[in-house]
Order: C-alpha cells, then sequence, then structure tokens
C-alpha cells in the first residue's frame, strides 16, 4: 500500500478552483487560508496556491501517438472508481483536453486514461491500470 503524497500548484482563483475541485472532481475540503486552500482527492492532499500569472506548459510530450501536457498531475484509480469519475465529468459537463480511452491495449501496462484541465489550467490525467500490478511494468 503506498502513501499518500502531496502535491502543491498554482492558481488564479481559488472559488473557481474549489467548485472545480470539490464539485466536478468530488475533492473534499481540507483547511485553507486567504491564499491557499487544501484538498483530499482520492486520499492524496493537494494545495492550491493563488498567484498573479500562470506559468507557460512547459513542454509535451507523445505518448502511445498522442502528445500530452508537461507538466500535469494526477491519480491513478480502480477500474471502477476511474469510469464513475469519467461519469462524473461528463454530468458536469466538463471538457475533456484528451478524451477518456485505453492505452496499450492487449499490452503490459494497458490503462484507461484522460486528461481535463483546472480552471487555472493546470493539466491533470487520471488513470486506472487494467492490472494494478502493472503500473510500474
Amino acid at each position: 500500500m503506498l502513501g499518500p503524497f502531496h502535491y502543491a500548484f498554482p492558481v488564479l482563483d481559488l472559488a473557481a478552483t474549489r467548485v472545480f475541485y470539490e464539485n466536478h472532481l468530488g475533492a473534499m475540503p481540507g483547511r485553507c487560508a486567504e491564499q491557499w486552500v487544501d484538498f483530499d482527492l482520492f486520499g492524496h492532499q493537494l494545495s492550491a496556491h493563488q498567484v498573479a500569472a500562470m506559468p507557460e506548459v512547459v513542454a509535451y510530450s507523445e505518448v502511445d501517438g498522442q502528445e500530452v501536457p508537461l507538466p500535469h498531475f494526477g491519480v491513478v484509480l480502480e477500474w471502477g472508481e476511474w469510469h464513475a469519475l469519467v461519469e462524473r465529468l461528463i454530468a458536469h459537463q466538463v471538457p475533456f483536453l484528451l478524451s477518456p480511452q485505453v492505452r496499450f491495449q492487449g499490452q503490459r501496462g494497458e490503462q484507461g486514461t484522460f486528461f481535463v484541465l483546472d480552471p487555472s489550467g493546470n493539466a491533470l490525467e487520471f488513470k486506472s491500470f487494467r492490472r494494478q500490478e502493472e503500473m510500474f511494468a
């Protein structure tokens, strides 16, 4: 069992960030102050810190024939949780940067994946491995 990770990231608007992470992704709010808010996202601690300007996307990298933004962050979910999150985002009409799909079909590391952007343009990837034991294979 892996422990939870902590990730602090920049945002432009804390109110819009709260709506997105709480209502759309299902994150639970945690501690907060005037310039930051913590979230429990699937057991991991995210800290959104308000900034005056967002950094530019650094690069794109090809993965299984598609360009993915760098940097990005996300969570590896169980197969059913991943599908439930896809349905939740569709219900909330959240646009996908890269639509839900299965990569590396029939190969080691077969995985469901999708990308969304938060209101500040942070790229998030959510994925699920068909066989969890192949996550690092």
